[in-house]
């Protein structure tokens, strides 16, 4: 855990409940002896660019927070480089309500799962949002290349902070390729019974 998300996550009153509940003193020492951390490196890099989507959360003018399922073909959430991470902004119900909160509020959270391993990496981040007109090239970067879908805006995080979550409570899941690709071969007795069509295919 780095020393500069506990020094964004860990408020006065978050340090009040961990002295409540007998966890403040493992995470004093964090506090006082963890290492900057906000520059990703290979594993975070490769964790991210094997997404196809991810949660992202923001807070609005009347201080209430808002979440957001962002989700696409893998690699929708890219790494501009080791502090900067950007994607795509699709057309959608038009409610717009991320988009006039990061307006508003920089400030965004963003949670990214891999459920089959059941891991975990919490982002913190300073965003904006850039006119995909204006800033050709960085569309170019961030486009998703042959996903149909009408691009309205680019959103870019700054990074400042992040961690690695622990993999307890996480329900493995798996999506349709994950199933065909890695689990089938390994266990073809799950469809032997209920599904002899599937594995002729």
């Amino acid at each position: 855990m780095g020393q500069n998300y506990t020094q964004l996550a860990f408020t006065k009153s978050v340090k009040q409940a961990q002295e409540k509940y007998g966890s403040r003193q493992i995470y004093q020492k964090m506090d006082e002896h963890g290492p900057d951390q906000y520059q990703l490196y290979h594993r975070e890099i490769s964790f991210i660019e094997g997404r196809d989507s991810f949660y992202m959360s923001t807070v609005g003018e009347n201080g209430w927070p808002y979440v957001q399922f962002r989700g696409g073909p893998k690699g929708i959430l890219k790494v501009i480089d080791k502090e900067t991470l950007g994607y795509v902004d699709f057309r959608g119900n038009m409610q717009y309500i991320s988009t006039g909160n990061i307006n508003v509020n920089k400030k965004a959270a963003l949670i990214l799962l891999d459920y089959p391993t059941r891991r975990r990496l919490k982002i913190w981040a300073e965003s904006e949002i850039l006119d995909p007109k204006e800033h050709t090239e960085m569309s170019k970067k961030l486009a998703l290349e042959g996903y149909k879908a009408v691009i309205e805006r680019l959103v870019i995080f700054h990074i400042k902070a992040f961690d690695w979550n622990c993999p307890q409570h996480i329900t493995p899941r798996y999506t349709v390729e994950e199933f065909k690709n890695d689990v089938i071969p390994r266990h073809p007795e799950i469809l032997k019974d209920c599904c002899p069509d599937y594995l002729r295919d």
